[in-house]
């Protein structure tokens, strides 16, 4: 049979590919906690209250959720080269645990954004210009 690539060569690709995508990972809750931070210093400042505090979660959750698919991605890609069963058992035990974590924020994120809408002012019907 041939090999169109070594298996070794496609190791090495795979185990770069995958520290790309864990940097991938990183980098974006990296950036989404610092844009965060700052969010958070400018409601501080303003004391906008609780619904300042509640849009800054959301905002650093949404990067959290996004930051944990990118690290299960590079789990995945990890295990994709003749994987040994001790192998495939962590990945599916990491798997499970991001995977829950991201549920479980993906939840928090949706209840949090339900209840920011549900607290913002509503326009009263009939009132205003026209």
């Amino acid at each position: 049979m041939l090999d169109l690539l070594p298996e070794e060569t496609l190791r090495e690709v795979v185990d770069l590919l995958v520290r790309l995508v864990e940097a991938a990972g990183a980098t974006v809750i990296f950036v989404g906690a610092v844009a965060a931070f700052v969010r958070f210093l400018l409601v501080a400042a303003r004391r906008s209250g609780a619904d300042g505090f509640i849009a800054v979660r959301l905002f650093l959750g949404r990067f959290l959720a996004l930051g944990l698919e990118f690290q299960l991605a590079s789990d995945v890609l990890r295990t994709a080269i003749s994987p040994s069963f001790t192998q495939i058992g962590q990945l599916a035990a990491i798997a499970a645990i991001r995977t829950a974590l991201n549920f479980f924020l993906s939840r928090e994120i949706e209840r949090e954004g339900r209840t920011a809408a549900e607290a913002a002012p509503r326009p009263v019907p009939g009132a205003g210009g026209g």
